[in-house]
């Protein structure tokens, strides 16, 4: 069971109580799942007992103890504790542990893993200047949006210059006249100094626009340099990897096969996945999820359980820079593996290797998938 998954669990369970009338509250839009903190226990907790305990007035306790009975009548969930004021603590079965997780990555068919259905997302309209910058994070934006069931539209305030298009892609960025504009918008503004209005204004005059559609404009502090002699893949990545309020540096260090280059090592690390699942067709074993039999694969079994909530996360704050951090830390946990997969000298494959091989290429479906969505490529030779 990844965070997200974990997180509509408690929510349904809060959704149950209301309709049984235990709870006499409004259902919440979402609820936080997180690693415990101090004095906490299992692999998660959330505080949601404490967020309702006031409106339902009842003590977070009995809120806690509520919701507890019903979480555990839940698959995938062992035990669940509370603790402090009401926490709620939750731990995992075994049957949800790496297996599962694994799995789930490799069996996401129609629907990628960390990917919600189309339609269940919030209709957004994005907008941002024409400039290359803005252009490459509306295109990224646009992919993140539709990953999370957003049905989404992007259109800067004038023609992009066509070599954007040509070198770096983009095809889903409109182009706006600037008369269409109106004044007041939901704005998402990384330039220091600047006001920000509070409240998002929808665009029921947008030609195109569907009513009540609110518009957010992208605004990422503007690329100090010309990114189109990178190419498309790493020009992208010196855009995107910044966070929007960051200056972006544009130089031939974003093309260096070494191991200080981000970009490289995300790539590479899919690239070596690929090529183990060749080596180990050769060897005449296929992946198969199971107990890894090995030690350090904690940190890439916990960057691959919080892919949907990164993605999540990226989609709802219009930031694709947590995205491309979060490949850089699946890649970087990856590595550990990679020199385990393929049996050594006379050694014959065995189940620990299968499911060696079935964890990685879960890495490498993650780092396939997450590339996508930032416009880069994933090769499978590097």
């Amino acid at each position: 069971m990844t965070p997200v998954e974990l997180s509509r669990t408690v929510l349904r369970a809060v959704r149950r109580a209301v309709d049984d009338g235990e709870l006499r509250v409004a259902v919440p839009e979402r609820v936080v799942v997180a690693p415990p903190g101090p004095g906490g226990c299992g692999e998660y907790a959330t505080n949601v007992a404490l967020r309702l305990a006031r409106p339902a007035g009842r003590t977070p306790q009995h809120v806690a103890e509520v919701l507890r009975a019903r979480l555990l009548r839940a698959d995938g969930i062992g035990d669940v504790v509370i603790t402090g004021p009401g926490f709620i603590n939750i731990s995992l079965r075994e049957s949800a542990g790496p297996s599962a997780l694994v799995e789930e990555i490799l069996g996401a068919d129609n629907t990628p893993y960390g990917y919600l259905p189309e339609g269940d997302g919030e209709r957004v309209l994005l907008h941002g200047a024409a400039e290359v910058r803005a252009f490459v994070h509306l295109d990224a934006l646009v992919r993140i949006l539709r990953s999370q069931g957003s049905p989404v539209r992007a259109v800067c305030d004038a023609a992009p210059r066509p070599e954007w298009i040509a070198v770096l892609g983009g095809g889903a960025v409109e182009h706006q006249p600037v008369e269409h504009q109106p004044v007041e918008h939901r704005l998402v503004d990384h330039r220091p100094g600047e006001r920000r209005p509070a409240r998002p204004q929808s665009l029921d005059h947008q030609p195109g626009a569907v009513p009540g559609t609110p518009r957010i404009s992208v605004r990422p502090v503007p690329a100090p340099a010309d990114p189109l002699p990178l190419g498309r893949d790493a020009g992208r990545w010196a855009l995107l990897r910044p966070a929007a309020h960051d200056r972006p540096r544009i130089g031939p260090e974003h093309l260096e096969q070494r191991e200080d280059n981000p970009l490289f090592r995300v790539r590479y690390a899919h690239a070596r996945t690929r090529a183990l699942a060749r080596n180990a067709a050769d060897l005449g074993f296929r992946a198969e999820p199971g107990p890894v039999g090995m030690d350090g694969t904690r940190p890439l079994l916990a960057a691959l359980a919080d892919h949907p909530r990164v993605l999540a996360a990226a989609a709802r704050h219009h930031a694709p820079d947590r995205l491309a951090r979060h490949l850089v830390t699946v890649a970087d946990a990856t590595q550990p593996l990679l020199t385990a997969v393929l049996p050594l000298g006379a050694e014959k494959p065995s189940a620990v290797h299968r499911a060696r091989l079935a964890l990685a290429e879960a890495a490498g479906t993650v780092l396939a998938d997450g590339l996508s969505l930032l416009g880069i490529d994933a090769p499978d030779h590097l």
